[in-house]
């Protein structure tokens, strides 16, 4: 695979940017200055980007007054273009790694793909629900091919804003790939291809993993408006406790933020705990911290577990018990599924849910003693 450069990334914008009729020859492009501060990149890459389209016969600099389109310049050959949506980007590290490989995988393909508005996500930029739809509509108005879509979570108009967008987009006719999870609650599905990981299957190897340690007493924690995926991780997880005969009380599911200590003195005094299976790696680190500053010990007094496998999981103080997502393979099994979309749209939807893995670390207590 081509070695990846920031400046081929910045070529690749504009030319998209050009076919879509957003610059002519009489208006001219933006400034060296202003493209640095919108990809966030130094002076001598946007240069590099701009010689070697002046060095194609596209772009031409006028003494005194900018650049612009050469006015005889060779058409650019039309390279079909895919989008994405997806808040947290930037912020979640399994968006980072999934996004990238799609981006890879379209420019090993001939295809451009649109990162929403720069070629890649900045962390100090946070998309909204207004921010989601303004790209949606810059979507159908460039003609995208395609876009990939990760629905919001953690707002309350996520519901109304998911449907918006891809209302949207099915109206303009673009194939819509949702990615971890679906617009609508568990276990309803949508009309949109979904690729992701089996929630179910994952929250059931968390809690089978702990009651085989002897884990009797489990506790379900995630963040209030949570995304669908947390639904089927906690049914997976209660599924496992009704199989190996444990009794799943009504309080099971406890949402809040577990950075907050009062909230992690409540979980633990609200009933004899001996596990907490956590709805991410983020959610299961914070709990740790508290926990901490509580004199509770992980394994010892309270076994907790993840979701996600992040780089941080094996760096806490104690490391991790998770689910891995596997996501170069989500990557590529939503890129098959959106170019077999194109092919053929009529197909109906589809549920591409990849086997989720078991990472054991000191976190659950199966170390301890040994």
């Amino acid at each position: 695979m081509k070695p990846h450069f920031r400046h081929e990334e910045i070529q690749r914008e504009l030319k998209s940017e050009i076919l879509a009729g957003k610059y002519d020859t009489a208006h001219r492009l933006p400034s060296e200055a202003q493209l640095v501060k919108r990809f966030g990149v130094s002076r001598p890459t946007v240069a590099r980007a701009l010689q070697d389209l002046k060095a194609a016969g596209i772009l031409e600099r006028r003494a005194g007054s900018g650049t612009y389109l050469c006015k005889d310049r060779e058409p650019i050959p039309k390279v079909r273009q895919l989008g994405m949506i997806v808040p947290g980007l930037g912020e979640i590290e399994i968006f980072d790694v999934i996004c990238g490989e799609l981006a890879s995988l379209a420019r090993v393909n001939d295809l451009g793909m649109h990162w929403g508005g720069s070629t890649r996500p900045r962390a100090e930029v946070r998309m909204g629900t207004n921010e989601a739809m303004e790209l949606c509509e810059r979507y159908i108005d460039t003609g995208v091919s395609g876009v990939f879509l990760a629905p919001f979570e953690h707002t309350t108009d996520n519901e109304a804003a998911n449907r918006n967008i891809t209302e949207r987009l099915s109206h303009a006719g673009i194939p819509v790939v949702l990615l971890d999870r679906d617009i609508c609650p568990f276990p309803q599905r949508s009309e949109f291809d979904l690729v992701g990981i089996d929630n179910f299957a994952g929250g059931y190897l968390l809690a089978d993993h702990l009651i085989k340690l002897g884990a009797t007493r489990l506790t379900f924690v995630t963040r209030p408006l949570s995304a669908t995926t947390v639904h089927a991780r906690m049914v997976g997880a209660s599924a496992a406790m009704r199989a190996h005969g444990i009794a799943v009380t009504r309080d099971f599911l406890q949402a809040g933020d577990c950075a907050d200590v009062p909230f992690a003195r409540k979980l633990i005094a609200s009933k004899q705990l001996d596990a907490v299976i956590c709805t991410n790696d983020q959610t299961a680190a914070q709990l740790l911290q508290a926990l901490a500053r509580l004199d509770i010990k992980t394994p010892q007094d309270l076994r907790v577990v993840g979701f996600d496998d992040v780089r941080f999981a094996t760096l806490l103080s104690v490391p991790l018990t998770t689910i891995q997502q596997p996501c170069r393979d989500i990557a590529l099994t939503a890129f098959n599924a959106m170019c077999e979309r194109l092919v053929n749209p009529t197909l109906p939807p589809r549920s591409l849910l990849l086997t989720p893995r078991l990472i054991v670390r000191e976190s659950c207590g199966a170390y301890l003693g040994s």
